[in-house]
């Protein structure tokens, strides 16, 4: 691929990604039924910018965020050795979601679909979709998983599999000893030496996980939406939320590559919920829904 095409394949997942954003935004303000997304366009101070879109006090969706980006420039030396090179120009396009509901039966959904490039033999694709639900509902992680292995098998029957593990590895927080959520799948430096897959063909896998998003997630609110919950459920949404928080300012990447390459703030911290609760040393009941939630944050549970 010589450089103009490579440049003009650039475009065209800019291009791509923004339909992505477009329809999503779209099927969320559907979905939600009151209000709609908020977009704001910024500029990057050394090249690039994007489109921040955020929907707020929803009936479904509390805060929830549908964020473009395409940025260039020089890479900070930390982000130099972190990714092993030598060359610091660098072009970075995705888009990134965060959506937290209101009613705790709903699960918190974030993905991500990314393009980075150095030059033409230094690029690769990288993304995933996980869900973190607040309580654990088996018929939601079974569906949930079920759609993923579908787009995966679409391109490559090895990649559920490969690219779950390497979910539930990814967000998992140490310091807690216990898994984000229910994990989904996340994949990173996707690019024919290692895949098999030529350019257009990865390129059309990182849509293929993008537009899995609006089935999986209108569903999942369709279910859900309506549940009666208690004051005591709402707050152990509150404590849920607190480890969304824990791993995404300790262990994300997109959130340290963002800060270390002079993002946007308001951007990279769209990914927060508006409330959050920290109790010392809480230990649900046992045998309650919560502790039954708790058992089912580990690794390695085949969901689908």
């Amino acid at each position: 691929m010589g450089i103009y095409s490579v440049i003009m394949f650039k475009d065209q997942v800019v291009e791509g990604y923004k339909k992505i954003q477009d329809e999503i935004c779209q099927a969320l303000a559907l979905a939600d039924g009151n209000g709609r997304f908020e977009e704001e366009i910024w500029s990057r101070d050394g090249g690039g910018g994007g489109r921040t879109r955020i929907f707020q006090n929803g009936n479904v969706i509390e805060k929830g965020g549908v964020n473009f980006s395409a940025v260039y420039g020089k890479l900070p030396d930390a982000v130099k050795k972190a990714f092993k090179v030598e060359n610091d120009e660098f072009f970075a396009t995705g888009v990134s979601i965060v959506i937290h509901p209101s009613n705790p039966f709903v699960p918190i959904i974030h993905m991500n679909i990314r393009y980075f490039e150095m030059d033409e033999q230094t690029r690769w694709f990288g993304g995933g979709i996980d869900l973190t639900p607040h309580y654990v509902i088996d018929t939601d992680a079974r569906f949930f998983h079920h759609l993923l292995k579908q787009t995966c098998d679409e391109f490559d029957a090895s990649f559920y599999q490969k690219f779950k593990k390497q979910a539930d590895d990814y967000f998992f927080i140490k310091h807690r000893e216990e898994t984000r959520g229910i994990g989904g799948i996340f994949y990173d430096r996707l690019k024919p030496e290692n895949t098999g897959l030529d350019w257009e063909q990865l390129f059309n896998f990182s849509l293929g996980v993008g537009n899995t998003f609006i089935p999986i997630y209108t569903e999942l609110i369709d279910r859900n939406r309506d549940t009666a919950f208690t004051a005591e459920e709402q707050e152990w949404q509150y404590l849920r939320r607190s480890r969304y928080v824990e791993f995404n300012l300790v262990y994300d990447s997109g959130t340290k590559f963002g800060l270390e390459t002079n993002g946007r703030i308001e951007s990279i911290l769209m990914s927060l919920p508006p409330t959050v609760k920290w109790a010392y040393n809480h230990k649900p009941a046992e045998s309650s829904p919560e502790a039954e939630t708790l058992s089912k944050l580990i690794k390695g549970i085949d969901w689908a």
